[in-house]
């Protein structure tokens, strides 16, 4: 015979499981830095050229080569980080916004974005901080870096109309 109070023990201990498993969908951030970080910025760009995008890169200096950055989350959105081989301690995350983008793409042609979608950021962020994760050995650690500078806006020049780029010189 199956005592009631047994069967009413099953739904309680199943609802106690799945919140402690929703809790730690959120990955738990490192105390301590990984590395000593330098310059750490937001800028926000726009193209010179119509449909051409706009967005906000968010730039990390580290001081040390023994970490390695590999994503970066920030204002809901998460990025692979990238290096350029002239600066390889200076870290960028790039995240394309709606603006200026082409009303109606033709064949062939898209905007690249490097961000991903929203849904993907576990962490509840102020709009100046963000999170970036690195691999200590084979696991993926988290590192909340606050009051981010935001920098003036880089406005690219608008290119030549073709026109004056065929024209005669005097």
């Amino acid at each position: 015979m199956i005592n009631i109070r047994t069967v009413m023990k099953i739904p309680v201990f199943a609802l106690i499981c799945s919140l402690f498993m929703q809790c730690s969908s959120i990955p738990k951030l490192q105390e301590k830095a990984p590395t000593e970080f330098g310059e750490v910025y937001m800028q926000s760009w726009v193209a010179g050229v119509e449909g051409g995008g706009s967005g906000i890169n968010v730039f990390i200096e580290t001081m040390s080569d023994n970490v390695v950055l590999d994503s970066i989350y920030f204002r809901g959105e998460v990025a692979q980080l990238e290096t350029k081989s002239a600066s390889p301690k200076m870290y960028i995350g790039r995240f394309v916004n709606e603006g200026n983008q082409m009303n109606e793409p033709s064949l062939g042609s898209s905007v690249e974005s490097h961000s991903e979608p929203k849904s993907e950021n576990p962490f509840k962020l102020e709009d100046n901080a963000c999170v970036v994760s690195y691999k200590d050995g084979d696991k993926t650690k988290y590192f909340k870096l606050t009051d981010i500078k935001e920098k003036p806006a880089d406005l690219y020049p608008s290119a030549k109309p073709q026109s004056q780029n065929n024209l005669p010189k005097n």
